[in-house]
């Protein structure tokens, strides 16, 4: 019986983990979308932004894969 409550206690503990990806994917959707905007408004700067553009996907999405990363550890380690 113990061991039931623990192993449920587990993926639900993995599953609020999982909820940063949520962050992660509207974090990424947001740059890219005042990304854009900017874009359409001043084309001739769009090029030197782009990599400030990337820099900010990538932080974002690093979040995301600490996230995941949290709740395999729950699942599988803990």
């Amino acid at each position: 019986m113990e061991g039931d409550i623990t192993l449920g206690l587990k993926y639900v503990g993995a599953g609020l983990a999982t909820l940063g990806m949520i962050g992660a994917a509207i974090g990424v959707g947001n740059i890219f979308g005042s990304f854009l905007d900017a874009a359409m408004r001043n084309p001739s700067a769009a090029p030197q932004q782009t990599g400030n553009l990337f820099i900010g996907m990538a932080l974002s999405e690093a979040l995301g894969i600490l996230s995941f990363l949290v709740a395999i550890l729950i699942l599988f380690v803990v």
